[in-house]
Parts: structure tokens; sequence; C-alpha cells
């Protein structure tokens, strides 16, 4: 049986290699994505605001 502890410090090592390879993006277009994903999410939340109001009502309506 190999010893688990032998093996953690390749496994670092390894990742860093790894890490090496990652092609990582720019400021501009982490801040670009970050403003579309945010955009997607008020407009997502704004149309399901509405139309949970407007289901809602209508529940109301033939509930009564």
């Amino acid at each position: 049986m190999v010893n688990i502890f032998a093996k953690v410090p390749v496994f670092f090592r390894e990742v860093r290699v790894e890490l090496t390879k990652v092609s990582w993006t720019s400021r501009k277009e982490l801040i670009g994505a970050t403003g579309i994903v945010l955009f997607a999410t008020a407009i997502l939340t704004a149309y399901i605001g509405v139309l949970d109001f407007v289901l809602s009502k209508a529940v109301s309506l033939v509930l009564k």
C-alpha cells in the first residue's frame, strides 16, 4: 500500500504545471462577461417578478 502522504507533494506539483497551461481571460474580458451576466440576471428577475404578479392576481380573481 502506497503512503497517501507521499502523493500529496506530487499532486501539488502536477496542479502547478497544469495551471501554467490555463489560458486566463484578461481583466477587460472578465468585466465584460460579468456585466452581461448581471444584465441578464436583472432582466430575468424582472420578467419572473412581473409574471408572478400577473399570475397571482389572476389566481386571486379566479378564487373570489
